[in-house]
């Protein structure tokens, strides 16, 4: 059986535009969350840097994640930050049983 995949992607602000990057990211969430194969979809602000964004996700399978990366509110997403994110990494997991 083949474990499910966990994202963890980070994504900092550039600066002068953190509210403008929470807005965007907090509209993935919702539509995200009732995608074929998503788990979890937590969205959290860093207390002592309001301009680092994290997302922790897991997926049941890495094909419905990479179906999620095309999906349409990630494609508007990618369209609307480009002035907006400084830095983003992208981390692809599994738990370590």
């Amino acid at each position: 059986m083949s474990k499910s995949l966990t994202i963890v992607a980070r994504i900092k602000a550039k600066p002068g535009r953190e509210n403008a990057l929470e807005a965007e990211l907090a509209k993935l969430v919702a539509p995200t969350l009732v995608e074929t194969g998503c788990l979890q979809y937590d969205f959290h602000r860093d207390l002592e840097d309001p301009g680092n964004f994290l997302f922790f996700e897991n997926w049941a399978t890495k094909e419905q994640w990479l179906a999620h990366m095309e999906s349409p509110q990630l494609l508007a997403y990618k369209a609307a930050a480009d002035d907006l994110v400084a830095t983003f990494e992208l981390y692809q997991m599994e738990k370590v049983d």
